[in-house]
């Protein structure tokens, strides 16, 4: 793999996400050996589909169990539906800055924590780098820390991070 590698490109509806895209498209579009993933994290799933009552009987909690996986995944695709807007613009940016799409991976996350879904989803795609859009935090927020991009810049150890203001 190049110097390049393999791109995690996390995207949601921002304005600093779109930047980002179009960065690392007109930055790669001339690397024929990069690779990019754009990833985009779902809102948490309702607690309700989180599990299930339980039962004693064995048959019972084997039925609860296949109900609850059943609406977990109506659940994904409904979100991946409504969301799915995102990746189609970042796609369309990609192609716009000249990035071949044949190199382009789109996958959907969902978890409260944005930051781990990003890292879990670096590590198990095997990503050299993660980038990432700088969103415009509070005053708050840079005093004590808290947002999706500084959580990655403490954790993400093993990758590198482009962070686009």
């Amino acid at each position: 793999m190049s110097v390049a590698g393999r791109i995690l490109l996390a995207v949601d509806e921002s304005e600093s996400s779109h930047r980002v895209v179009q960065y690392v498209g007109s930055l790669l579009s001339q690397t024929p050996d990069a690779v990019i993933t754009l990833f985009h994290v779902l809102k948490p799933m309702p607690r309700r589909l989180l599990e299930h009552g339980g039962s004693e009987n064995p048959a019972v909690e084997t039925q609860l169990s296949v109900q609850l996986r059943d609406e977990q995944d109506a659940w994904i695709r409904k979100e991946r539906e409504s969301e799915c807007h995102v990746l189609k613009q970042a796609c369309e940016t990609l192609t716009r800055s000249g990035f071949d799409m044949n190199r382009v991976t789109v996958k959907y996350g969902h978890d409260d924590d944005i930051a781990r879904n990003i890292l879990e989803e670096a590590r198990s795609g095997h990503h050299d780098t993660i980038a990432v859009g700088r969103q415009g935090i509070s005053r708050i927020k840079q005093i004590f820390g808290g947002g999706t991009t500084d959580h990655l810049l403490h954790a993400a150890k093993g990758f590198a991070i482009w962070v686009v203001a």
